[in-house]
């Protein structure tokens, strides 16, 4: 489904991708899927750290102010002209409305506007092609963990554009355990990475966390108890007049979860038999996470693949990727595609 005439550079297929899904606004250019050739992120942590949380309409609002300036930057770096684009690529969904609304927005009217194709994909979608973009030997069948703020998903990838929800969260997902976690200790926001730093410095066996496994062979997760348990246990020390040592919570906290997404893992590989997992998602650049996920894999006889941290949080590369193999299997997505907040996979 290549298209012809002035979009093609070199003769490689030219992807921009565009993604504004939660608080990262991003562009990037993938020549044939995987091959990056600029990745642009404009963060707005900064933004929403003084409220401790990503705002909706805030971050729409700064979508908008910086979306031009990142699809400039990442064409550039690129050294990709408008003509040479073959297909423009968007996250419609899941994500904050306000927020995908402006990616897929833009995306449309550069399609329309250059006469190329649109291609509009599911965001995890995304998260398990970042492997695919350090990775030119992996390909699918395939186990996927994607582990994120928003999102803590076993995936069966049995094609490039054919996913099999294996297990989901069924109340927080693991990154908003880690951002209220993080908020109960007054690490501030983001907080998935500064529970990380903290841990390495504290005991991860100081206090016994419930582990939730759910039972009955499931594969789906459940936080919101873990993060009421931390909560409970401060207060507890706190009302007792003890000291309260952060570092001892956080590890005790960060060996808790990431031993119940070790074993769902580990029983998702067994009961599907996939020698191969990758790993994506903000959460996905948690060290402990990544050691621990690496040990199931060797010990199961499976290769382990996750992304540079910087392809693990959200970025526009990922969803270049997953714009080609969907356009090279199913064409164009119509030009009526709306934005989802809560699009299933």
């Amino acid at each position: 489904m290549m298209s012809s005439g002035a979009g093609m550079k070199d003769g490689r297929f030219i992807t921009l991708g565009i993604e504004t899904s939660c608080d990262e606004t991003a562009a990037a250019v993938t020549a044939d899927g995987r091959d990056v050739l600029s990745n642009v992120i404009s963060s707005q942590i900064d933004v929403h750290e003084v409220f401790g949380g990503v705002v909706p309409e805030i971050a729409a609002r700064h979508h908008l102010t910086q979306i031009n300036a990142v699809l400039d930057a990442a064409l550039s770096q690129a050294g990709i002209g408008w003509g040479e684009i073959d297909l423009v690529g968007a996250t419609c969904g899941p994500g904050l409305v306000g927020a995908v609304l402006i990616g897929l927005s833009t995306a449309k009217a550069l399609a329309l506007s250059t006469g190329r194709p649109l291609s509009a994909v599911h965001h995890v979608k995304g998260h398990v092609c970042a492997s695919y973009l350090e990775n030119p030997q992996l390909a699918p069948p395939h186990l996927a963990l994607v582990v994120s703020g928003g999102h803590t998903d076993i995936i069966d990838v049995r094609s490039y554009t054919e996913y099999i929800l294996l297990g989901q969260t069924r109340d927080d997902a693991v990154g908003e355990a880690f951002d209220k976690v993080a908020r109960v200790l007054g690490l501030g926001y983001p907080g998935g990475p500064k529970v990380d730093e903290l841990a390495k410095r504290g005991n991860p066996s100081a206090v016994a966390f419930k582990r939730v496994l759910l039972g009955d062979g499931s594969l789906d997760f459940s936080f919101s108890g873990i993060k009421t348990g931390v909560l409970n246990h401060v207060n507890t020390e706190r009302q007792a007049g003890r000291e309260i040592n952060t570092a001892d919570i956080a590890a005790s906290f960060q060996a808790s979860v990431t031993e119940v997404i070790a074993e769902k893992t580990r029983v998702a590989l067994r009961e599907t038999g996939h020698k191969k997992l990758t790993m994506g998602g903000g959460v996905a650049a948690n060290s402990m996470l990544r050691a621990r996920v690496a040990e199931v894999c060797a010990e199961e006889g499976a290769a382990f693949y996750v992304p540079a941290p910087a392809l693990c949080t959200d970025n526009a590369a990922m969803i270049a990727c997953a714009a080609y193999y969907k356009y090279q299997a199913e064409g164009a997505t119509p030009p009526d595609i709306d934005a989802s907040a809560g699009l299933p996979l």
